[in-house]
């Protein structure tokens, strides 16, 4: 069977835990070769290249709330291949609270982390795909950015508004056949929320119809999808990966 990502050059931010990690696992076992990054953890990154191949993996040291960082990046990438077919905007965190304990810079690093980096790394990255005519652009949001959640409003605002960049980008790239899409997922089973107890854990898992959190392969098999020629005629949407929970 032919792999899906053959000869492809694709960018995926935040490569190094959860569903960063199992996007680029997968897309090196599609053909891929796959420039992705971290903040922290350079020994996860090692460990990556050295189990994947140097020939299929590179990664970079990455601060998605420094516009400086942001650039120095996206210009290595530019440098390094001078094409990109897919670029997956996965970096994201939580700065959690209840919105009259949050502090302005918890709000503003959620929102400049999981938004503001996403619009630069897209203007940045846009470039090379509107000369080639072709590209896919997949942004990772999270259904809180449609039903909004007590105590995340940061984060709940930061994924909203890529709903909105999201179909406003594929509004404007379409005509160069660049397909942009956004993933949100649910509860997904990594290791941050490995930490929640089995209580927490059932709540959680009680509100979904199909009874369980999702792994982070899931998600990654429909970011595949988004960022394969199986979608070519799919652009502007935001699709729920999330057991039914959102319905």
């Amino acid at each position: 069977m032919e792999k899906r990502l053959t000869g492809k050059i694709c960018v995926v931010t935040g490569g190094t835990r959860g569903i960063g990690e199992a996007i680029v696992r997968l897309f090196v076992s599609e053909g891929a070769k796959v420039y992705s990054t971290y903040n922290s953890g350079t020994t996860k990154a090692n460990q990556m290249v050295e189990e994947l191949g140097e020939a299929h993996l590179h990664f970079s040291q990455l601060n998605s709330s420094s516009s400086e960082s942001i650039l120095a990046f996206t210009d290595f990438i530019n440098s390094e291949t001078q094409r990109i077919d897919v670029l997956v905007n996965n970096a994201g965190i939580t700065k959690d609270n209840l919105i009259m304990r949050m502090s302005e810079n918890d709000w503003d690093d959620v929102i400049t982390t999981n938004l503001k980096s996403v619009f630069m790394i897209s203007k940045a990255f846009c470039r090379p795909m509107m000369s080639q005519r072709k590209g896919r652009i997949v942004n990772i949001g999270s259904i809180v950015g449609s039903t909004g959640n007590a105590g995340q409003s940061n984060y709940s605002a930061s994924k909203a508004g890529l709903i909105g960049l999201t179909k406003s980008l594929a509004k404007e790239f379409a005509s160069r056949n660049i397909l942009v899409n956004c993933v949100s997922p649910g509860y997904v089973i990594t290791d941050m929320t490995e930490k929640l107890t089995e209580e927490q854990r059932a709540v959680f898992s009680g509100n979904i119809p199909l009874k369980r959190g999702a792994n982070p392969e899931e998600i990654a098999k429909v970011v595949l999808f988004l960022a394969s020629e199986d979608s070519s005629y799919v652009t502007g949407q935001n699709i729920f990966v999330d057991g039914g929970l959102a319905m």
